[in-house]
């Protein structure tokens, strides 16, 4: 079996699973946040539950339309948070607040060989640790919430191997934007991405999160990368340790395809409007003018991110015309880029930086985009009205070139800085 096979196999009672075939798997955790877990609780009260399944294996985090941007947005809030001291589950609110998909994995609270389900399409990221996590619909969320199961189709695999050193300025984000330009927005349409090679394996965990959290933008049920070295010492690194976790797939596994894929032909990438797949090289894209450059997001708001950012802001000056805004996913990585100097360099290159939020990048707020404005973003999606007006435009990109493009005024690749 594959290594996500091997984990809904265990979750499922079963001593194997092949693909294609429905079981009902246990879940290790149920996510759910201000937009889409209201919507799981009407749900819930709906199906007549007095109790969820597991207080501890229910996590709701509110950081979309947070810090609370009008009354419904805080309104959204206030019915989690009732409902989560009602049933006593797992509550991040502000002082813990962040981005979920960078906050639980900083708290520890999703480990290699868990199955991890949560009404948003990004949960998919948690494959960075070597769980299996799958985004799902409220409804199916309330269910979970209840039974503390899910019903699912156990998915084909496809294989992405990666072999030789990355070029400069390269990292998660390229890897998975160059991916996405090769198989399509639907070129894995519910199968499991399953990356690995040894440049998978030499990189860091917070460009590891950032290639398992687009995997849903090339149609994947999920994404996964099997634990090694650098993953045990993330996880000795956030929780204190915990014992070493073997979790491969099997050298006669079968998968559906099987893509060979070298690194060294990947330069920084830049999707245009209006799909994750229009990617180029970002040479491609010189001529394209800015009005707004954000750097933040589950995708790329991670304290490297933020480093790479701040290694090109460094000594220059955002353009006059160029709004940049900053967000460090989690109080813990603001904190932390506070230490480091990172924020003095931001402000001082005329940054804004705004509290952890996903904010713009779902056309949220702190940072909504008007008629015909065009933004260079390190967030995950660049659809039609993503990030604000119908006939705004956004270019996605990693945090060097956006922060290259926000000092230059238009889209350039951060040699030129």
């Amino acid at each position: 079996m594959t290594v996500t096979e091997k984990i809904i196999a265990k979750h499922s009672g079963k001593e194997s699973v092949r693909p294609g075939e429905f079981v009902d798997s246990s879940v290790d955790l149920v996510l759910a946040n201000d937009i889409t877990g209201p919507l799981a609780i009407e749900e819930f009260e709906k199906a007549g539950a007095r109790k969820v399944f597991d207080p501890d294996k229910i996590v709701l985090v509110p950081d979309h339309f947070t810090p609370c941007k009008d009354i419904k947005s805080a309104e959204l809030v206030k019915q989690l948070r009732e409902f989560a001291r009602k049933h006593r589950v797992r509550f991040y609110e502000i002082g813990r607040v962040g981005i979920e998909h960078a906050l639980l994995p900083e708290e520890g609270l999703t480990l290699p060989g868990d199955f991890i389900v949560g009404a948003d399409s990004h949960t998919c990221t948690y494959g960075a640790v070597g769980a299996f996590s799958t985004g799902m619909g409220s409804t199916d969320i309330a269910a979970a919430m209840i039974t503390g199961k899910v019903w699912i189709k156990v998915p084909f695999t496809i294989r992405f191997n990666y072999t030789g050193k990355r070029n400069k300025y390269v990292g998660g984000k390229d890897i998975i934007l160059y991916t996405i330009r090769k198989i399509g927005v639907n070129g894995a349409s519910y199968k499991s991405m399953e990356f690995t090679g040894e440049t998978i394996h030499n990189l860091p965990m917070d460009d590891r999160f950032t290639i398992c959290n687009m995997a849903i933008e090339a149609g994947a049920k999920n994404g996964i990368i099997e634990p090694d070295d650098i993953t045990q010492a993330y996880l000795e690194e956030i929780s204190g340790g915990s014992q070493k976790i073997l979790l491969r797939s099997d050298e006669n596994a079968e998968y559906e395809k099987i893509f060979e894929i070298d690194a060294e032909k990947i330069q920084p990438q830049v999707a245009a409007p209006h799909l994750p797949s229009n990617s180029k090289d970002v040479t491609e894209y010189s001529d394209v003018k800015i009005d707004q450059a954000v750097i933040g997001s589950c995708t790329n708001g991670r304290i490297t991110d933020l480093r790479r950012a701040a290694g090109i802001l460094n000594g220059h000056m955002v353009h006059p015309e160029v709004r940049c805004i900053i967000i460090p996913a989690t109080q813990k990585i603001y904190a932390q880029a506070l230490k480091e100097g990172l924020i003095e360099i931001f402000l001082a290159a005329n940054c804004v930086i705004s509290p952890p939020t996903c904010g713009p990048c779902l056309g949220g707020h702190m940072g909504v985009l008007g008629k015909g404005e065009v933004a260079i973003a390190t967030t995950n999606r660049n659809f039609i009205g993503r990030m604000g007006h119908t006939e705004s435009y956004v270019y996605l990109s990693n945090p060097e070139v956006a922060a290259a493009s926000a000092i230059k005024g238009k889209i350039c690749h951060p040699d030129e800085i």
